[in-house]
């Protein structure tokens, strides 16, 4: 007999495809995109930068960044049908809803749908990157009972995406913070979401269906909504001895504590988590208020202590989209359209040599018993 396929619960430590795009490397703790370290990464290069790594496999110069946010401004018209549809949507939409509605309704606007191929697929993710922030705020807007905001051509990438969400135009620290944020959620392996926006394109579908199932993925709290979820569980506090108090409780209730722990960095902080702390640290100098900063802080060794586990990336960027005045609700979705530029690199990369995910089970159900 065949010897039965080795079964791992989620998948874990399961080796599922070939990619040249990024490594989380837990030996050397460093995150590897297309041969470069992230941490080192967000200390020099912005996030329209990042997007030409992914996109097209080098760091850019100065003409290369310039076309880039030229090729990004050029692609902002968002279809004006869409506002209308979007505003129908009910009330208690969740903005995750609203941006996976509109992706699907946007595909049909795509003229070169069925066209896999790479031209075509990077072409359509530098419009996507281009759109999707002002769809994203524009869609909160409109649940809101609001009007659509139209970019200011004068802002850059990161700023009017921001000025978008909070209707104001934002300081150079907030533009350089929330760009860093942009940056750090970029890319990161081969998370569920990415997985799950790989195993869609194996079919051959189009990359709208791909990043649909994406963003199905990235609202579950085990996943991209813990930043929703870190920013409520600190509201519940008001000092680091209440927050400590609160993680106390749910720890006696055996409930999960979002923030902490992740499936790779499991006896380690996540780096990228230590530089949104630094980013907190500033943010909180300059706005003169080091609440959140501090019962973050008091958190983090409490469960360090109590758990032994440590802050992901989730943790500290909630208190800090706060502080920029973002709406809670839209955490998770920035989370997708910083990502955009990973999924869509990693959708181009199955197409461009793709083999269909056909996993087998482990079965657990009765045995064969004739009739």
């Amino acid at each position: 007999m065949p010897a039965e396929p080795l079964f791992k619960p989620g998948l874990q430590d399961v080796v599922a495809l070939e990619t040249s795009i990024s490594l989380l490397d837990t030996e050397r703790e460093q995150i590897i995109i297309k041969g470069f370290e992230l941490i080192e990464l967000s200390q020099e290069i912005d996030y329209v930068a990042m997007i030409h790594l992914l996109l097209e496999g080098s760091l850019p110069d100065a003409s290369q960044a310039e076309k880039v946010k030229k090729r990004l401004g050029k692609d902002r018209q968002v279809q004006k049908d869409l506002w209308p549809l979007l505003a129908q949507l009910p009330a208690s939409t969740h903005p995750m809803d609203a941006q996976r509605t509109a992706l699907s309704v946007i595909a049909g606007y795509d003229q070169n749908l069925d066209d896999r191929s790479t031209a075509a697929n990077v072409e359509r993710a530098y419009r996507l990157l281009a759109q999707m922030p002002i769809i994203t705020a524009n869609s909160y807007r409109l649940l809101q009972g609001q009007s659509p905001l139209t970019p200011d051509e004068s802002l850059s990438y990161s700023a009017n995406f921001l000025y978008l969400l909070t209707e104001n135009v934002p300081s150079k620290l907030s533009e350089r913070i929330f760009d860093l944020s942009l940056l750090l959620y970029s890319e990161h392996e081969l998370p569920n979401s990415t997985f799950a926006a790989r195993v869609i394109a194996s079919t051959l579908s189009d990359m709208y269906g791909a990043l649909t199932g994406a963003v199905s993925s990235l609202k579950g709290q085990l996943h991209g909504g813990a930043n929703e979820a870190v920013m409520y569980m600190l509201l519940e506090a008001d000092s680091p001895e209440d927050f400590e108090a609160l993680l106390l409780q749910k720890l006696s209730q055996k409930e999960k504590i979002m923030g902490f722990g992740h499936r790779v960095y499991a006896k380690k902080m996540d780096p990228r988590a230590l530089i949104m702390k630094r980013a907190l640290m500033d943010l909180s100098e300059h706005q003169g208020n080091d609440s959140f900063l501090r019962m973050c802080e008091a958190g983090e060794a409490l469960m360090e202590r109590e758990k032994g586990l440590y802050p992901n990336l989730d943790y500290y960027a909630a208190p800090v989209y706060y502080m920029l005045g973002i709406p809670i609700s839209l955490y998770t979705p920035i989370f997708f359209c910083s990502r955009l530029a990973g999924l869509t690199a990693h959708i181009i990369e199955q197409h461009e040599a793709n083999r269909l995910f056909r996993p087998r089970v482990h079965y657990t159900g009765a045995p064969y018993q004739s009739i």
